[in-house]
């Protein structure tokens, strides 16, 4: 299932992290599938426990897997993973677009307010849209 390089400069964790992603969003793991325990995939890899457990605590910061106590942890239902990367995506392009606008001369109170009128507008429209 799960194929490692070890002789790659990639620390495992993080292979472990893109070979997760890669079956969840390939739907190999499915939505709420339980993942194997630390343990059992930490014997199986013949690698530290530690190792799986920092992978696992990645995967679940970044919203691909979620964590029950006492259960285990499971492959979160693809809408929240999605909206998890679009969220991501966007934020990086408002640190762009709003380093540029810096850049450029645009002052902190000025986005600010252009901030503010969204925000006004945006939630205009969706309490238009109940009532």
């Amino acid at each position: 299932m799960l194929k490692l390089d070890l002789r790659s400069r990639q620390p495992i964790y993080e292979q472990l992290v893109e070979k997760f992603k890669q079956l969840i969003i390939n739907e190999v793991l499915k939505a709420d599938e339980k993942l194997p325990s630390v343990r059992t995939l930490a014997s199986e890899l013949t690698i530290n426990p530690n190792t799986i457990q920092k992978a696992y605590r990645e995967l679940e910061r970044e919203g691909y897997i979620y964590s029950i106590k006492g259960k285990g942890s499971f492959v979160t239902p693809s809408i929240d993973v999605k909206n998890f990367e679009k969220l991501e995506n966007l934020r990086n392009e408002l640190i762009k677009i709003i380093s540029e606008a810096f850049y450029l001369g645009m002052k902190k109170n000025e986005i600010i307010e252009i901030i503010s009128e969204i925000e006004i507008n945006v939630k205009g429209v969706r309490q238009g849209d109940k009532g």
